[in-house]
């Protein structure tokens, strides 16, 4: 038994390249995202408080529930869906690339990307917005607001669509409509202020807010201004985005400051505020960062750079507060929230709040492969099948359990250079070479 079990292993470190030669635990540091600089900026703080790194294991004892998989077939917003909140997707799971495309641009791209109508939406630096379908396999639009003199700078671009009109901000103040159906701006204004926040739509109104976290309400028929609501400012620019959620009548606003708002949709007023930036000193060149807040059953889930805060989205009050955050987007599977911090895959369960285990990823590959532990660079995260899928930088993915056993390993066919999606049961992102990928 013990010599079949030396043959398995060896097979495993040989053929499905999950060894050291392969690179899974390859730091690949000339990928330059906004992850990577915003865990920088957690690094560069020093905390008063020591930060959450503790093993612990999960009680025996413990049930898991499952929850019915979402064959999931668009993808309109960056953050998916008004509430940011991920769904648990259904996957094929075979590992299998039954598509790839041409390349859609020379240029650098965004690394988010939308699907709407079986159409892959990206954008380049040049501003270029780029309509690719895949039942067709052929670009249908490639699209550039911009004139000639704005030719030189980089842009920036969030997006949103609705009814096949898609909503752009940019960093260099404009705002516009694009009807890529019929491959037409629908009305355009320039407000002069970068954007630095991601589009929520609500009704007739378009919400977002600008580089000095102002908050604006657009009338979506024309952009003109609906309302601003100006909020603390912050002297230094930093990587962290101001972020918006919807969750019913209810917009909520994170902006770059450390201030939390929630504001009513159809009044456009403050219903409250508080301040998340834990500091000693509160002023407006302190640094805060966080990572893309999402709304759950009438909480808000803030990570922030010194805790993790679930707050009251009816009152303002803090329901929990963690001694640790998420270097990504948050998840909740099964009413239990799973975060990444420190390289640890932490489950807290949100009826009381306690943490039901926290376990080291690297140590987890370690034993899975039976070989040195080393570290892992990470890309992102989500529900999956009713498992944790981690996407690594080196296009690795780690499957875990619900309850924090890693079942497998596997590769994804191309290197990844966007940010995943799934649909109708297959990963798309773009590679390397800006080719649309698609993995069932």
């Amino acid at each position: 038994m013990k010599l079949f079990r030396f043959f398995i292993i060896l097979l495993l470190l040989n053929s499905c390249s999950f060894d050291n030669k392969s690179g899974i635990w390859k730091n690949e540091n000339n990928i330059s995202d906004e992850e990577n600089q915003i865990f920088k900026e957690f690094k560069s703080i020093s905390y008063a408080k020591k930060k959450f790194n503790k093993i612990i294991n999960l009680d025996k004892n413990f049930k898991f529930n499952k929850s019915k998989t979402i064959l999931n077939l668009s993808w309109q917003d960056i953050f998916y869906s008004n509430d940011n909140n991920f769904v648990n997707f259904n996957y094929d799971n075979q590992n299998k690339l039954i598509f790839k495309s041409k390349r859609l641009t020379k240029n650098i791209t965004s690394k988010h990307i939308l699907f709407d109508e079986n159409n892959l939406i990206s954008s380049d630096k040049k501003g270029n917005i780029i309509i690719f379908s895949i039942n067709e396999n052929k670009e249908l639009v490639k699209f550039n607001f911009y004139k000639k003199k704005f030719k030189k700078i980089q842009k920036k671009l969030n997006y949103i669509i609705e009814n096949n009109i898609i909503y752009i901000s940019d960093n260099l103040g404009f705002v516009y409509s694009f009807d890529y159906k019929k491959n037409k701006i629908l009305w355009a204004k320039n407000y002069k202020i970068p954007f630095r926040s991601n589009i929520k739509i609500s009704n007739n109104k378009i919400i977002l807010a600008n580089q000095n976290n102002t908050l604006h309400f657009l009338d979506k028929k024309n952009g003109e201004i609906l309302k601003t609501v100006p909020t603390e400012e912050s002297l230094f620019k930093k990587y962290f985005r101001n972020n918006l959620a919807f969750y019913k009548d209810k917009v909520v606003f994170l902006n770059t400051y450390g201030s939390l708002y929630v504001l009513n949709i159809k009044s456009m007023k403050i219903d409250w505020f508080i301040n998340l930036n834990q500091s000693l000193d509160i002023n407006p060149s302190n640094i805060f960062t966080s990572n893309q807040l999402i709304i759950y059953e009438n909480k808000i889930f803030v990570p922030t750079n010194d805790n993790f805060y679930i707050v009251d989205i009816l009152t303002g009050s803090t329901v929990i507060k963690k001694n640790f955050t998420s270097l990504f987007k948050p998840i909740i599977l099964n009413n239990i929230l799973y975060t990444i911090d420190n390289s640890l895959l932490i489950a807290t369960e949100l009826k009381t709040g306690e943490t039901i285990f926290s376990y080291n990823i690297n140590q987890k590959i370690s034993d899975y492969l039976d070989v040195q532990r080393k570290k892992v660079n990470f890309r992102g995260f989500m529900p999956v099948e009713n498992k944790i899928f981690i996407f690594l930088k080196n296009s690795f993915v780690l499957k875990f359990n619900a309850n924090g056993n890693l079942d497998q390993i596997s590769k994804l066919p191309e290197k990844i250079h966007s940010n995943l999606i799934i649909i109708d049961g297959s990963i798309i992102y773009l590679n390397r070479k800006n080719k649309v990928a698609i993995v069932n």
